[in-house]
């Protein structure tokens, strides 16, 4: 895990994919749902009218940013930034702050057309299934959904509808997918830094042949996976060659 400063961890929203693992179809379930809905406009400190998420081809800004292989993920105070595994969604990277997070996957996509306009009606029919509902809404990215869905744990005896906001950026061969929970997704306040974040992305597709939408490849970062590897090779001499079952595993942090 990289951060900038050390606080209590933020509970992690479910996330399901629905069809081919980590596909970009998911749904996934943040906070209770309220009135207020952010996103609209540019993210607030971008001034030029051309933002991110960015190719790696293109003419990116220099900013401190975490190497994930497909990912470049920007660094931005009071920020964790987590990669996460699961078997029914594959990795992703998680931006959080406070109860608020950032999700994020990128996919391989056709050469002619775009994805988001097919995973936003995919998004939409799961929604509906899982007894929500969602609209669309024009925000800094351009169209995104905006979805209600019950709850995981009912509150007070009935399930709370909470509320998730989907971006979706077509690339040069790739899709960028982004999902808001917690307060983030309700109101513009928050959800302005997580806005910035997402537009200081860096995509790198790779020219290797990869199937539309299949996730492209998410990796440890070096820094990470070195600290990993002398952690482990630290236990094994410790326990004749097996790691200590009772010890936390590697953890990286980002102090500023």
């Amino acid at each position: 895990m990289f951060r900038r400063r050390r606080r209590e961890e933020a509970a992690e929203p479910g996330l399901t994919e629905d069809g081919a693992q980590a596909g970009p179809d998911g749904e996934e379930t943040g906070e209770e749902a309220e009135p207020e809905v952010a996103g609209s406009g540019a993210p607030a400190s971008v001034a030029d009218p051309v933002w991110g998420p960015w190719d790696v081809g293109d003419d990116i800004p220099t900013l401190e940013r975490i190497d994930f292989g497909s990912l470049q993920v920007p660094v931005a105070e009071g920020f964790e930034i987590q990669l996460n595994i699961a078997d029914d969604q594959g990795p992703l990277i998680a931006v959080v702050r406070g109860e608020s997070s950032l999700q994020l996957q990128a996919f391989a996509a056709p050469k002619s057309d775009g994805l988001w306009d097919d995973v936003r009606q995919e998004i939409a029919t799961a929604v509906a299934q899982a007894g929500g509902n969602s609209d669309e809404a024009e925000g800094p990215f351009g169209t995104e959904l905006h979805a209600r869905v019950p709850a995981t744990e009912p509150v007070r005896g009935h399930s709370e509808l909470q509320q998730i906001r989907f971006l979706g950026v077509d690339g040069p061969r790739w899709f960028l997918r982004g999902v808001i929970t917690g307060p983030a997704a309700r109101h513009a306040a928050p959800a302005a830094s997580f806005e910035e974040v997402f537009a200081d992305l860096v995509v790198i597709r790779g020219d290797h042949p990869v199937p539309p939408r299949e996730l492209l490849e998410i990796r440890l970062p070096e820094e990470a996976r070195q600290a990993m590897e002398q952690q482990l090779a630290a236990e094994q001499e410790r326990f004749g060659g097996q790691p200590d079952p009772f010890e936390r595993g590697p953890e990286i942090t980002e102090t500023r």
